[in-house]
């Protein structure tokens, strides 16, 4: 006989038990709607593409990341390790058969090859949402008022959507001639929060000198967060130069905010930089606020020269991305989400002397009135059909009284048992659903 193959995943990969899945689904479903309800589209691109395509405006830093080889043919390709850039490729290709604004949702996985740690992994699913053609302050807002809307869709009451703008950093580093080492200095900056404003001052003053460095953190850490947006923005306006298209696009962005009743949850931060050297305007990230450690939920902005990669005209573009695995475990350590989370109801279960068919006719019934509701279909010990239930986390079980195939349709006795406490209601199957629905409540 062969020697059996141990069977293990890759490190920095992950199998999904359905406990976990579905929790995963439903989260899915939820934001999901909500960019339908909001006229977004679903879209998919290929896993792998050419190198080139993925890699051509990258930095070092990324590429060391990408999953990268060639094929059978030769061809220098990669997995994907984001979805924008996929999508600014999808754009420049489809360009004639799509229409403006195109607002597109993509939930799929990406792939990264950076150091495995806890809660970070080589492959894991983004879920982006986007609008391209039309660069306005209203579509800047609506990428806001979607995130805003998706989390409380998910039962997220206290949160901060962190904005700033790309645009004011950027006069702002040419005020102190250092624009050439833009890109460095925002991937710093982008870590403020995450090694703390002593170690970016040190990092800042390799590439810009003591002084200046001394200066960005104050750009970018002047006030507390939370403080009044026209009183944080009139000051980076001022270190920026002054007043500009881009100190103007976020005041209004930010009344419209006002506008639409959720400005309450928006805070301007000028810390905000997204370390991704495509974005070029506005740049957002959100925090769960009972959760300041686990980081941000939700981040994106605007990349108006994405697309000039791929064809002569760009397209401006807006968009965010939900970082699911992120945001469902903040979910579950808030309660939000039930660990135990499922699909189904209730299940029937099969005692020995009960009739499938009885059983069957009885889920029929339970379905038609809004019943999600599964069949035991052998009759095996009811210790493991209750371990069956309880493991798909089922919280209710029925039992069709064997002696009562007699009674006709919706008159038939029934057992109700609520499986997490074991006690059981006698009742008629008619009653069921309203039972069930009540106990859901």
């Amino acid at each position: 006989m062969s020697e059996l193959i141990q069977p293990k995943v890759l490190k920095g990969f992950r199998d999904f038990l359905p406990r976990d899945e579905i929790r995963r689904a439903l989260l899915i479903e939820t934001v999901t709607n909500v960019f339908r309800n909001a006229g977004f589209v679903p879209i998919d691109t290929p896993a792998l593409e050419y190198s080139e395509v993925l890699l051509r405006k990258s930095n070092g830093e990324t590429e060391k990341q990408v999953f990268r080889f060639n094929d059978n043919g030769g061809r220098d390709i990669a997995l994907r390790f984001d979805l924008t850039v996929p999508f600014a490729r999808f754009i420049a290709e489809h360009y004639s058969e799509l229409y403006f604004p195109f607002k597109r949702y993509h939930i799929a996985k990406v792939w990264r090859g950076e150091k495995p740690q806890a809660g970070r992994y080589r492959e894991f699913i983004q879920c982006d949402f986007d609008s391209v053609g039309s660069d306005c302050a209203y579509t800047d807002f609506e990428i806001l008022k979607v995130m805003y809307s998706a989390l409380k869709a998910l039962g997220v009451t206290n949160f901060r959507i962190h904005i700033s703008h790309r645009g004011i950093f950027n006069r702002f580093l040419a005020r102190l001639e250092l624009k050439d080492k833009s890109e460095d200095i925002l991937r710093i900056v982008d870590k403020l929060a995450k090694i703390g404003k002593e170690e970016v001052i040190k990092q800042l003053s390799e590439i810009a000198g003591a002084e200046k460095a001394e200066q960005i953190v104050q750009y970018s850490n002047s006030f507390p967060v939370g403080a009044d947006f026209e009183t944080v923005l009139a000051h980076i306006e001022s270190l920026a130069g002054g007043a500009a298209p881009d100190t103007g696009r976020l005041r209004e962005v930010y009344q419209l905010l006002c506008d639409a009743g959720i400005a309450g949850n928006f805070v301007l931060d000028p810390s905000i930089t997204r370390g991704l050297d495509y974005y070029t305007g506005i740049v957002y990230e959100t925090f769960l606020t009972d959760l300041p450690q686990l980081g941000s939920v939700c981040s994106g902005g605007r990349y108006d020269n994405l697309t000039g990669l791929y064809m002569k005209d760009t397209v401006s573009g807006v968009g965010a991305s939900i970082g699911l695995d992120r945001l469902l475990a903040g979910l579950e350590q808030l309660g939000i989400v039930s660990k135990e989370a499922g699909f189904i109801d209730a299940v029937i279960f099969y005692e020995k002397g009960n009739s499938i068919r009885l059983n069957s006719a009885a889920a029929a019934y339970l379905e038609r009135n809004g019943i999600r509701v599964e069949v035991f279909p052998e009759p095996k010990k009811i210790q493991q059909q209750y371990g069956y239930a309880e493991k798909k986390g089922i919280e209710w079980g029925l039992f069709i009284e064997s002696s009562s195939e007699s009674a006709g349709g919706d008159e038939l006795p029934v057992r109700l048992k609520h499986l997490p406490t074991r006690t059981e209601t006698n009742l008629l199957l008619k009653e069921v659903p309203e039972a069930l629905k009540g106990g859901k409540k």
